[in-house]
């Protein structure tokens, strides 16, 4: 009998066994409902979708194997919908309607709509209906207005981003107060300057680990109630918002659970309190881009767990603490921009697990300690622009197998390695500029396969380029080998990188190839000879992505051929102080981007073609000292971006249109030693620039390229004659104002609407036949630094607000004919005789002439038989002077000696006067015997 028992028992388990495998079958094939499938299809139905990634929303297909929903296998409910447009992703952004028919998915847990397109829609309101959610995540959507309360019926739910949109607003946080589930919150971006109980609010959510509030224009840190009641938080990011104040007291609550800090880019200040070393768990401490000075306290030496440690640009003032050391897990330190001064310890070599370390901008002194040479793990090295001195040795990268990254520039170091010398690491980024690399050119460079970045500008190499180094920079993206003293022929390399800068060196033969991945090639103060046809006409691929050409400098010649049309990409074009001749090709018209045209000092003839009208956007233009003839084009006063104008030392002629006046941001205009006639436009004061009434916020003269490492080392740079003398301006161009009309045939009087160009700074209007009166109020031009009106017919007398220019420091007035005494200024008596010799009619210091009464009568002032329109330096002054004194003298001695009480009174007075004298020298004498 026990043997048919067991046999029952045993089937009894197999069809149990069998029915449980079949029920879980039926639960895997299960397929979602009509109605869940419809509401999807009605949701998608208002979406716009570019990319056609929900094409497998069909009716044709069970909604659970649809791209982004994720049902139940049981019960076949939709649990989650994840349409995020990842980076990456090869789908487009998302946009157009949210629809309600969501409501119908009962049981969905997770939506996320993350990284798509729904700008200017509101957040919908209906979201707060679906109560089974869990996980909402709405960043990165475009979408804008106020945060709708009814999220806070959503009692379930853990994790709330809504960070990083166009413009969600907050009124109010505490509909959130009902979000006790709620674990992690983003609401960066978002504006919460009106809610002021932020603070109170959110610490009071139970279970809240993270928090991220970047950029939410909050200005305080201070809890309401005096406290916060934060439990678990782990990560708290309050960066970029507008904290003027010091880190708060209430953080130190905080001491055992938080593990992220992030405060960066606030106006936090002070010094770093003890409050940050309490935090003994703490891994990543951000505090970078405030104002935070003193000294480093040693105290954070005991963050045994820290990984991270940002102080960069702050204005901290201190040596670096040699107990840093003790900070074995640390991964980054970044110190960079501040204050630091002093050596680097011997112990930071300690630092074992070091990947990041960044100590640039500071006033670090020293050598590097041979210690650095044991970190095995460091990825990047970042010493530069700091007084450190001596020499790099092979021991220094003895153990740096893992280095990525090398900037050294802008020091006193040098490095000395063996010829042969085979480095253990392969960098990406090599930064030497401004540091002894030379005078041999680097061999170890040939063993570095993974170069990105190669900068070694101002780096002592006085030697031939090595024929294995072009080949070898075909890997580069981003090259500088400007101002040393390379040599080499250049005629047959190929250059590939993005960025290319060879200027100021000795390289020679003809202009190199380029591929079409080239964006910048800057061969400038070279020996480069031939013309540009090899470089231009040699490769017509359309795709050419060259922005920037600046052959400058060199011995080219020739026309400039017509094959610029296949070069439509170019922004910046400066063929200046070469030898190239014949007249300007029509083609370069149809650089419709071009911004920068430099042709200057070369042998350019005829006429400006009118094609280059077509360049709407050009804001420089450059054609000086050339032989470029016939009529200053009108279309060119039409350029309304134009910033510089140079056409100085040709032949132009013809008169100045009021066209020119259109120009409202010009900042130089340069038409010196031409053929000009007519009369100066009255409507100047109309250039606002010049005015004072528009600024730059940024140099629209300097410009960035590449993506991976920015390129802005490109600036436009120009060659004028503010003071006679003839200087190279560039970092500092944006700041010059200037008017040069000097060397032509501008007849009539100086407009007074000139006097109104408060921001100028340069005025030259010698060498014409200007005549009239120097304009009165002239003086108001209080930046003004040079003022030339000399050899012209100007009469009258010097304004006596020219006086007023405390910044002039060079004056010519010379050969004209003014008349009467020169103003009495400290400014304008310090020029030499000079400045004003050529006028016989004018008088006073520091000419010789002496005014005299005989110069007869000053209109401007009003004061008769004195041409100077000065009564001080006449005889009935002084006499008058006299007579004066006396009758005051004795008129007040008088009165004192026969009435009693005015004379008590006055002698009390000089008793009290000599007293308070007595005490106040006696009590300054003992303050500064005290100092002593």
């Amino acid at each position: 009998m026990a043997v048919p028992y067991a046999t029952q028992v045993l089937l009894l388990i197999l069809l149990t066994t069998l029915h449980f495998r079949a029920s879980i079958v039926a639960g895997l094939n299960r397929s979602c409902s009509e109605k869940e499938r419809n509401a999807l299809l009605s949701f998608k139905h208002g979406l716009a979708d570019p990319s056609n990634r929900l094409s497998s929303w069909s009716e044709k297909e069970d909604c659970c194997s649809w791209a982004g929903v994720r049902c139940n296998n049981f019960t076949g409910q939709v649990m989650e919908l994840n349409l995020n447009t990842s980076v990456g992703s090869p789908y487009r952004e998302l946009s157009g309607e949210i629809s309600p028919s969501l409501l119908e998915l009962k049981s969905l847990t997770r939506l996320d709509l993350s990284s798509n397109y729904f700008v200017l829609t509101p957040i919908p309101s209906f979201l707060g209906s679906m109560e089974s959610l869990r996980y909402l995540d709405l960043s990165l959507s475009g979408f804008m207005g106020l945060i709708p309360h009814q999220l806070g019926n959503l009692s379930n739910l853990q994790h709330l981003n809504l960070g990083y949109n166009y413009a969600l607003q907050i009124d109010s946080l505490n509909w959130m107060s009902r979000l006790s589930s709620l674990k992690y919150l983003d609401l960066s971006y978002a504006d919460l300057h009106k809610e002021a109980d932020w603070l109170q609010v959110l610490s009071a959510l139970p279970s809240l680990s993270e928090l991220h509030l970047e950029n939410c224009q909050i200005d305080n840190l201070e809890p309401a109630k005096g406290k916060t009641n934060f439990t678990y938080l782990q990560v708290l990011d309050l960066s970029n918002n507008n904290l003027n104040q010091e880190i708060p007291s209430w953080l130190s609550n905080l001491s055992t659970t938080l593990v992220q800090l992030d405060l960066h880019s606030n106006l936090l200040h002070g010094e770093i309190p003890q409050i940050v070393s309490s935090l003994q768990n703490i891994k990543i401490l951000d505090l970078h881009g405030n104002q935070f000075s003193g000294a480093l306290p040693n105290s954070l030496s005991q963050l045994k767990h820290l990984e991270v440690l940002d102080l960069s640009n702050n204005t901290i003032i201190c040596p670096l603490p040699a107990s840093f050391a003790n900070l074995s897990s640390l991964r980054t330190l970044n110190l960079a921009h501040n204050r630091l001064n002093g050596t680097i310890p011997k112990s930071f070599g300690f630092l074992k697990k070091l990947q990041i370390l960044n100590l640039g901008a500071n006033s670090l002194t020293g050598d590097i300690p041979v210690t650095f040479g044991t970190l095995s793990n460091l990825v990047t090295l970042d010493l530069s622009s700091n007084l450190l001195e001596g020499s790099i040795e092979e021991i220094h990268f003895a153990r740096l197998l893992k280095l990525k990254e090398l900037r050294l520039s802008s020091t006193n170091l040098f490095l000395r390695v063996n010829s042969r010398w085979v480095p253990p690491f392969q960098l990406e980024y090599v930064l030497l500029s401004s540091f002894g690399v030379g005078p041999k050119f680097p061999e170890w460079l040939k063993n570095q396969s993974s170069v990105k970045v190669l900068t070694m500008s101002k780096a002592g190499i006085a030697d031939l380029v090595p024929s294995w180094f072009w080949n070898w920079s075909l890997q580069i993206d981003f090259l500088d080998l400007s101002n040393n003293l390379l040599s080499g022929d250049v005629s047959n390399i190929f250059l590939n990188s993005s960025v290319i800068n060879l200027s100021s060196n000795l390289f020679k033969g003809i202009l190199p190839s380029v591929s079409a991945n080239v964006e910048v090639l800057n061969i400038a103060n070279n020996s480069i000879s031939g013309t540009v046809s090899p470089l231009l006409c040699g490769k017509t691929n359309a795709t050419n992505k060259l922005s920037v050409l600046d052959v400058s400098n060199n011995v080219l010649s020739g026309d400039l051929g017509h094959c610029w049309v296949h070069w439509q990409a170019l922004v910046h074009l400066n063929l200046g102080s070469n030898n190239f001749s014949g007249e300007i090709p029509n083609s370069i018209g149809y650089l419709s981007q071009l911004e920068s045209l430099l042709l200057n000092d070369n042998g350019f003839s005829e006429y400006i073609p009118s094609t280059l009208q077509n360049c709407s956007t050009m804001k420089f233009i450059d054609m000086g000292n050339n032989q470029l003839s016939a009529t200053i084009p009108t279309w060119i006063w039409e350029m309304q971006y134009l910033i510089v104008l140079r056409l100085r030392s040709n032949n132009f002629k013809g008169s100045i249109t009021k066209k020119i006046c259109q120009l409202s941001s010009l900042i130089v205009l340069d038409l010196a030693n031409n053929s000009l006639s007519g009369s100066i436009p009255n409507c100047l004061d109309d250039m606002k620039t010049m005015a004072g009434e528009d600024e730059f916020f940024s140099n629209p003269l300097s410009y960035s390229y590449g993506s991976d490492f920015s390129y802005n080392n490109y600036k436009e740079s120009l060659e004028l004659v503010p003071k006679g003398d003839e200087l190279e301006y560039r970092d500092n161009l944006i700041l010059v104002r200037m008017i040069d009309l000097s060397s032509n045939k501008l007849s009539g009087a100086i407009p007074l609407e000139i006097s109104k160009l408060f921001a100028l700074r340069f005025l030259n209007l010698s060498r014409n036949i200007l005549s009239g009166e120097i304009p009165k109020d002239m003086g108001k031009m209080k930046l003004l630094e040079s003022l030339d009106l000399s050899m012209n017919h100007i009469s009258g007398e010097i304004p006596q607000s020219l006086s007023d220019l405390s910044f002039l420091s060079f004056l010519n007035l010379s050969y004209n004919n003014l008349s009467g005494r020169i103003p009495t200024s400290t400014q304008l008596q310090s020029f030499e005789t000079l400045s004003y010799t050529g006028n016989p009619e004018l008088c006073g210091p520091p000419i010789t002439n002496n005014c005299t009464n005989k110069q007869g009568m000053s209109s401007e002032n009003g004061s008769v038989g004195h041409a100077d329109g000065n009564f001080f330096g006449t005889s009935e002054f002084y006499i008058g002077m006299g007579v004066g004194f006396a009758a005051g003298f004795w008129g007040v001695c008088s009165v004192i000696f026969f009435k009693r009480t005015w004379r008590h009174a006055y002698f009390h007075f000089l008793d009290r006067l000599r007293d308070v004298i007595y005490v106040t020298i006696v009590l300054k004498v003992r303050r500064l015997l005290d100092k002593s």
